[in-house]
This record gives structure tokens, C-alpha cells and sequence, in this order.
């Protein structure tokens, strides 16, 4: 197991970003309406936000990040761009080259991307802290997003109402008063043995796209045609994958940094399903009040699912005191990440794409 822990820093604000665009879960006529209602009742989606085509996850983060550097006039102080998706702009160069590049941050700052995506804003505040430890480096620009909704198949019942679009921007610095932060407890996992429960089979190195191919859709299951271009879910092995491996992480963290369950204020739990989720809240014997949900409103959006949280859940709380916060990402990899934090009031906003 990787597990660590650091300190001296602060997430400074969290801005998010989706599309304008809202599709509901009863009007998705490629299923029977017991079938719409069966589903938004397990998932918890409602409705979702789904990019228009020519949008991409990139021009979503984009906007968060652009007002964000704009309000915190930090553009030539940035030291590191890092893009965590599963849907970037172009096979190469980075995305978050592209970005540095259209954001107008300075040439000095590093930028790379990381392929990840449900445990994806975990592993990229873990990648942040650890470079913010140098000397030298002081502030980070965390992009997390996906546009998942390209790769489904409308014809797939198990993936197409599933996931949402969305893309965020997170600024981390460091930060003298470890008094009112503390320390970051993190611990992380991977299990490749899972890799085929989620996974685009071609398009890529292994199996690569070839123009003359033409694809052609497979009956799966009833409810679920795609090509092997589309998205594939094994949604019972996710399930049993994270009901077996997400809560006994989440107390081996919490022994690690000898803190109790009783001790979290809120547990930000990445948004793959209601079922999931609330199975996992039962487990740690909680109240519905320490776990937000978003995905009601927004569906699945992959990496960008914990910080849309913050932003659409929390910014109404009460933060005159620091909260101490759990996050868990967890799914496609498979790769589970979690992280126990104190938080002071980061600046947060809500954004939406034409």
C-alpha cells in the first residue's frame, strides 16, 4: 500500500465548469419507462450535463481555470500545470501544454498530463503535494475532467445515461500556517486484474483505428449494442470492487492518521452511483448528512466528480471553522485513492459552457 502524509499546504479554490446542456434520465427512449425509473432510483441520476460536439474536456477546464487565474491574478506565478483525464484533446501533444499555452501561464511552469480517471483528483492532489514539497514550487494548477459522453454508445443502457461532462480547476499552495491545515494523510491502491471492468478497447496503441475498419455494433446484452470504440461497463464487477475495497481503505487511512470516523465532518465520495455510495455509508455506520451527492444533478463525471461536489454542495456550509474532510475516488483502472485533509474555506464557483 502506498500511504503517506505531508503538510504545508492549502487548497486555495476550486473552480468547476459544465456544459449548459441538460439531458434527463426519462427521456432517454432506448429503454422502457419502468426501466428509466429503475435506473434513475439505483444511480440516483436525474439528469446529467452532456457537451455539445466541439466541446471537449479541455475547453471545459479551460473556462474554470481562466476565471479562477483572472480572480486570484496568479497567471505568472504558476509552477505546475498537471491535466488529470481520460479524454484528452489530441492523442499528442499534452493537453496540459495546450492549456498552459492558451491560458496564458508563464513558460517557466511545468506541464504534463495523467491518464486517470474515477480516483483521478486524488492521485493529482497527491502529484501536487509532493512537487509542492521542493523549493521553488509554490503553486499548483490542478485541471480534473472528463468528457466521458463521446465514448458511450446511446444504444448502451449501462454506460450512455450514466456519465456526465465536466471539467474543473483547483489552485494548491503552500501554505506557512500548518496550524489551521495539518497535515494531508493519503493511501493509495491499483489492481490492473480488474482492467477490462471498465475499459475503451480500441482506438489506441493496442488496437489502433483504422479508417478502412468499419465498426460495427455487437449485441452485448439486451439494452446494451456498441462497438468496441464505445465505452464498456461491467457494472456488477465495479460494484463488487468497491464495496469490497473502498470502505476498509478508508479506515486504514483513518488509522493511519488516528483520527475516528466520528472525526470527519464530510466524506466526498466520488459520484459512480446512489447504490454504491449510500452502500458504503451504511458500512461506516454514518448519517446522509456527512456524504454529498451531486450525481442527482450531473451524472458521473469521472475525475471531475469530487470537486463538482465541493462546488455545488458545499459552498452553502458553514465554514467558520475548518472542516476536516475525507475524499475517495474510486473505479476505472482499477485505482482507489483517498485523502484526509483539514480545509479552511477554499474560494469555490460554479460555472456553465454554451
Amino acid at each position: 500500500m502506498a500511504k503517506f502524509q505531508t503538510d504545508g499546504y492549502k487548497i486555495s479554490a476550486i473552480y468547476t465548469c459544465v456544459p449548459k446542456n441538460k439531458l434527463r434520465t426519462e427521456d432517454y427512449e432506448w429503454i422502457s419507462v419502468e426501466e428509466r425509473k429503475m435506473f434513475a432510483k439505483t444511480t440516483g441520476i436525474i439528469e446529467r450535463r452532456v457537451a455539445t460536439e466541439g466541446v471537449t474536456c479541455s475547453d471545459l477546464c479551460y473556462k474554470a481555470a481562466d476565471e479562477l487565474l483572472n480572480e486570484f491574478d496568479i497567471r505568472d506565478k504558476i509552477d505546475l500545470v498537471l491535466f488529470v483525464s481520460q479524454s484528452p484533446d489530441y492523442f499528442l501533444p499534452a493537453t496540459s501544454i495546450v492549456l498552459q499555452n492558451r491560458l496564458g501561464i508563464t513558460k517557466s511552469a511545468m506541464a504534463f498530463d495523467v491518464n486517470l480517471g474515477c480516483s483521478g483528483y486524488v492521485y493529482g492532489l497527491s502529484i501536487a503535494a509532493n512537487f509542492l514539497k521542493n523549493e521553488g514550487i509554490r503553486n499548483v494548477l490542478l485541471l480534473a475532467g472528463d468528457k466521458s459522453t463521446i465514448s458511450t454508445s446511446y444504444k448502451d443502457k449501462s454506460t450512455y445515461p450514466l456519465f456526465g461532462d465536466a471539467g474543473t480547476a483547483t489552485l494548491i499552495q503552500k501554505f506557512d500556517d500548518v496550524e489551521n491545515n495539518g497535515n494531508w494523510y493519503f493511501n493509495m491502491y491499483s489492481d490492473g486484474s480488474g482492467a477490462d471492468a471498465i475499459r475503451i478497447e480500441e482506438g489506441h496503441s493496442r488496437y489502433p483505428y483504422k479508417p478502412e475498419k468499419k465498426e460495427v455494433y455487437e449485441l452485448i446484452d439486451k439494452g446494451i449494442e456498441r462497438t468496441k470504440m464505445h465505452l464498456a461497463l461491467d457494472g456488477m464487477k465495479v460494484f463488487n470492487f468497491a464495496l469490497k475495497e473502498v470502505t476498509p481503505s478508508i479506515r486504514e487511512l483513518l488509522d493511519f492518521s488516528r483520527k475516528e470516523v466520528s472525526d470527519v465532518d464530510c466524506f466526498l465520495l466520488h459520484q459512480a452511483n446512489l447504490l454504491i455510495n449510500e452502500s458504503i455509508r451504511k458500512k461506516l455506520k454514518l448519517e446522509a448528512s456527512k456524504f454529498p451527492i451531486s450525481i442527482d444533478e450531473f451524472g458521473n463525471t469521472s475525475s471531475a466528480s469530487i470537486p463538482l461536489t465541493i462546488c455545488s454542495r458545499m459552498s452553502e456550509i458553514d465554514w467558520s471553522k475548518p472542516k476536516t474532510i475525507l475524499m475517495s475516488g474510486f473505479g476505472v483502472g482499477l485505482s482507489w485513492a483517498n485523502l484526509l485533509l483539514k480545509m479552511t474555506r477554499p474560494a469555490l464557483k460554479l460555472l456553465e459552457h454554451d
